[in-house]
């Protein structure tokens, strides 16, 4: 059975994000469905470098990412997205992202196991390395995992790079709280997150 799948003991991913994200490489780009609302899924031909809720702010407008004139000759379209028609190495990376993300939503996975390339500062990539870190089905406080990080006073900077994550659920922003257990911001709307959570069974802790 393969890694992150049930049954079995829940793991935590050790992957480090890679140094150096690359913005002249190219990037396409696929819709799936899912429980949560259509996911847009983005990936180089190394790694995934985002995933997008339909109400996230930072996706681009649909008009922008449509491919261009001459789509089946690969023409970049004007936001250097070109839309996956399933060849070439970002479209293998698409794919195994989706496979993963129909498995985690049907409680078949637990770990999501992809390479992933986001960008963001050192910081920022700090804290999203100790949110792979939080286990499946499980949360911790801002105040916590600023802790985690060594500097107890980073709590708002922990928050604030936790806002920026550009690859939720996979990245597991949602599994961060207030210190009282409350749902707190989330990108995809509290609605979201809590779905997230009591989909992986951490509600409950919460008394929400």
């Amino acid at each position: 059975m393969a890694p992150g799948r049930k049954p079995g003991a829940h793991r935590t991913c050790e992957t480090r994000f890679p140094l150096h994200f690359s913005l002249r490489m190219p990037l396409a780009f696929t819709r799936i469905p899912s429980p949560v609302g259509e996911l847009t899924l983005v990936a180089s031909d190394t790694a995934l470098t985002a995933v997008y809720f339909a109400t996230s702010r930072h996706v681009p407008p649909l008009h922008l990412v449509e491919r261009g004139p001459g789509g089946e000759d690969g023409a970049e379209d004007v936001a250097g997205w070109l839309e996956d028609d399933g060849s070439g190495p970002a479209g293998i990376v698409l794919a195994r992202t989706r496979d993963q993300l129909n498995e985690y939503f049907a409680r078949a996975r637990t770990t999501l196991d992809l390479p992933l390339d986001p960008a963001g500062s050192t910081f920022e990539r700090r804290v999203w390395d100790a949110l792979r870190a939080i286990p499946y089905g499980s949360t911790v406080s801002y105040g916590e995992l600023a802790r985690r990080l060594g500097d107890p006073r980073a709590t708002r900077a922990v928050g604030a790079a936790n806002g920026k994550n550009p690859i939720p659920i996979i990245v597991p922003c949602h599994r961060v709280v207030g210190a009282r257990g409350e749902l707190t911001g989330f990108g995809g709307g509290l609605d979201r997150k809590r779905w997230l959570l009591e989909h992986e069974g951490a509600a409950l802790a919460l008394g929400h």
